[in-house]
């Protein structure tokens, strides 16, 4: 027998995993946008040397795919972890990378903006 409300709560949990996937998504089609952006679009738009700007676009859009990548495994993770009536941490490792990602992309994009000329 099952404790009351433990059903609605995997519901519940099951519908968050739902949102938290397309967030993922949401967060990748933005770092593709700013790829497409920074890669393609900045660099037309200005008398700048292209290739800095191509090189930190293309690396916002490996970060784009790694999002989309993530969004699929880390909801197949805590679905299997639902199913088995468990728990599926987030780790640290990969909160870390997203960090030092994220960090050398922005310092990346300050620089662009800052000295490329």
């Amino acid at each position: 027998m099952r404790e009351p409300g433990v059903e609605d709560a995997t519901r519940r949990t099951r519908l968050a995993n739902e949102r938290t996937f397309l967030a993922w998504w949401r967060t990748g089609l933005t770092a593709l946008a700013v790829g497409v952006g920074i890669g393609r679009v900045t660099p037309e738009l200005t008398n700048a040397v292209q290739w800095p700007y191509e090189v930190v676009g293309a690396a916002f859009v490996v970060l784009a795919v790694a999002f989309v990548a993530l969004a699929y495994t880390r909801t197949r993770a805590i679905e299997r972890a639902l199913d088995r009536g468990g728990f599926e941490p987030f780790g640290t490792t990969l909160p870390l990378v997203l960090l030092v990602a994220g960090v050398a992309l922005g310092g990346a994009t300050f620089l662009l903006i800052a000295f490329a000329r």
